[in-house]
């Protein structure tokens, strides 16, 4: 994978983070997540 795709890929991560990260947990509840999940769900860890 180059670097470039790296970068990419983290950007895009981050966006999703900060995107769940700011729906409200009823919202994440419909989506089959709690708060404690939205880090593992972007970044599988």
């Amino acid at each position: 994978m180059k670097t470039s795709s790296k970068i990419i890929d983290f950007f895009q991560m981050r966006k999703a983070y900060r995107q769940l990260s700011q729906l409200s947990d009823a919202s994440l509840k419909d989506i089959g997540l709690s708060r404690g999940d939205i880090r593992r769900a972007v970044y599988g860890r």
